[in-house]
């Protein structure tokens, strides 16, 4: 399969190219054997829409492997090393000439229309800044991809914190997660996950792109985050389906990258509570000791492993036939919170 007939490839001719309906930034960090599956799945989704499909190369492996060859139109940056998520996106928004622009992590199989029909949301809907998919584990089950901004009670009880898994149905987490609903209604949310986001390209233009002070982690909070207080909706359309084989249950991450998650709050907090210092100091050691419990959690459980990012890291190809059929409009099945969360 190519991406020949939707994909709006630059031409050798006369003229400029047409800007395409959408341009899709993929950031890849050895994630080749997914990325290929990723890729595939794009024609049925966008449907009638024109795409540009930019990969961000952020290990320098994806030339080299030949994951792209099956797809000339697709352009490739190299952002020479692993110069972090947020930076790699922008690296490749920089360069898109979609009038929308979607954000989709290597780690996903769109299901057929769902870019058609985030694309459809933005055009008919003037309040909405950003539009998300509903993201769904392999298995079928949903994932909790739309969340209000954390409370100070929030960095304790985030989707990875020991703290949640311990006691599962506190209200914090329920808050934070939108426990309170079934995630099967188009509704405006405080914030969506990067690994399918769509924008439109005035509200980028405006905004900026991601924060890059951000590594790895927070990026899609904060933009978010800086697209609501622009005047514009975040909103969640359950209608489009993405599945996102997040890794929940491939074993333990490494130290480094639960540092860059706490890191990351902490650069939230003192950009966007407006605390004074001592409350910053209070919460920084807060961090700190949540993060060493995750440490010494895994190492009680057998260590961490030296490997990468649990969003950009290699894993074992999966066939694309796997992926769940599109349920759309219907409740997801709904496993408990502790089964889906990655330790850390």
């Amino acid at each position: 399969m190519t991406l020949a007939s939707p994909v709006a490839a630059p031409r050798l001719g006369h003229g400029p190219a047409p800007d395409p309906d959408c341009s899709i930034v993929i950031v890849n960090y050895h994630s080749e054997a997914l990325l290929r599956a990723c890729l595939e799945s794009l024609p049925s989704s966008a449907g009638p829409l024109s795409l540009e499909v930019i990969v961000v190369d952020n290990s320098a492996t994806a030339r080299a492997s030949g994951v792209l060859e099956g797809w000339p139109e697709v352009r490739l940056i190299e952002a020479g090393g692993n110069v972090g998520f947020a930076r790699a996106c922008n690296l490749g928004m920089g360069t898109a000439r979609g009038r929308q622009l979607l954000l989709l992590n290597p780690d996903t199989v769109a299901h057929p229309g769902a870019i058609a029909t985030l694309s459809r949301h933005l055009d008919a809907s003037p309040a909405a800044g950003a539009v998300a998919a509903r993201l769904l584990n392999p298995e079928g089950t949903l994932q909790y991809s739309c969340r209000r901004f954390p409370r100070p009670l929030s960095i304790f009880f985030g989707r990875y914190s020991l703290l949640t898994r311990l006691f599962p149905g506190n209200s914090v987490s329920s808050d934070y997660l939108y426990l309170d609903w079934d995630h099967a209604q188009v509704r405006p949310v405080d914030w969506v996950s990067g690994a399918c986001l769509m924008v439109r390209r005035d509200v980028f233009e405006r905004v900026g792109g991601l924060d890059e002070g951000y590594f790895l982690f927070v990026e899609d909070m904060d933009w978010c985050r800086r697209i609501r207080d622009a005047g514009h909706e975040v909103v969640y359309v359950p209608q489009a389906e993405v599945t996102h084989r997040i890794g929940a249950s491939r074993g333990p991450v490494p130290a480094w990258v639960t540092w860059e998650r706490h890191r990351s709050m902490l650069r939230y907090i003192r950009k966007h509570f407006g605390w004074p210092r001592p409350l910053v100091a209070m919460a920084a050691f807060g961090l700190a000791l949540r993060g060493a419990l995750a440490v010494g959690e895994d190492l009680v459980r057998g260590g961490r492993r030296a490997q990468a990012p649990e969003t950009v890291r290699r894993r074992p190809a999966e066939s694309p036939d796997e992926a769940p059929e599109s349920r759309t409009g219907q409740p997801a099945p709904v496993v408990p919170l502790t089964a889906r969360l990655p330790p850390g």
